[in-house]
């Protein structure tokens, strides 16, 4: 079942002195986390109103409705922040990589079951997903070479395998 709320950043340390935050993003740009007008706290999933956000290099600078100063904005260090899913509009044929943990992982030409996504490896290039739970670990491209088809609904993932990989 997937998760109504996702991480989506950490609030690393305060920005000025109006009650700011620095945002770190796991999103895969901070303007993402821009987009929202309400983001939830922590593991009790806390609302709270976003009333700006701009990006300042590589981290999303946040001034959150009744943080107003730099005490209010430091004890908001170290919080993690999640979304609402259904706030989030993905363009079509994306989705968010907490989706793939735990998919199933198949060989598209014969079916046979390689294992299931344990991590997912964010690198300059491309992402690279992990797949353990079979013979041996696998590292697989996160490209459409490799990749045939992502069926969220199913929770299968189905992969071309080169000869050794």
């Amino acid at each position: 079942m997937k998760e109504q709320y996702l991480e989506v950043g950490k609030v690393t340390n305060v920005h000025g002195l109006m009650g700011e935050v620095r945002v770190q993003p796991w999103a895969d740009s901070p303007e993402f986390l821009c987009r929202f007008k309400t983001m939830y706290v922590d593991k009790s999933h806390w609302p709270i109103r976003v009333e700006r956000a701009r990006v300042h290099k590589n981290m999303a600078i946040i001034k959150f409705e009744g943080v107003t100063d730099v005490n209010g904005a430091l004890a908001m260090r170290n919080a993690v922040l999640y979304i609402d899913r259904k706030d989030a509009n993905l363009p079509e044929g994306t989705f968010f990589l907490a989706d793939l943990m735990g998919m199933e992982v198949r060989d598209a030409a014969t079916d046979q079951v390689l294992g299931q996504i344990a991590d997912v490896l964010t690198l300059p290039a491309n992402n690279v997903y992990v797949v353990r739970g079979g013979p041996r670990e696998i590292l697989i491209p996160a490209v459409p070479q490799f990749v045939a088809e992502v069926n969220l609904d199913d929770n299968i993932m189905r992969v071309h395998m080169l000869e050794g990989l």
